[in-house]
């Protein structure tokens, strides 16, 4: 299947490829290889309150320390 480039730079995707892909608005883009890569992307609802980053940080096994040296660090200046 042929999927066509616009002037606009937007790839049109065949309808049978797309229906594949039900309820899916975002892809990831990549190149590899000298292939361009689609990957499906299902978006979720993020907690945005201080108690959902909190705990997300806890999920990813980032602590409080890690914060104040990624800012320390951040803020360091260049010599």
């Amino acid at each position: 299947m042929l999927a066509k480039l616009t002037t606009k730079n937007q790839l049109t995707l065949p309808r049978d490829i797309v229906k594949e892909f039900k309820g899916i608005e975002y892809f990831d883009v990549a190149v590899a290889d000298g292939h361009i890569l689609l990957a499906p992307v299902r978006m979720q609802a993020l907690d945005v309150n201080l108690a959902g980053i909190r705990k997300k940080m806890e999920k990813l096994g980032i602590t409080p320390d890690d914060v104040t040296d990624a800012i320390r660090w951040a803020r360091k200046k260049e010599t």
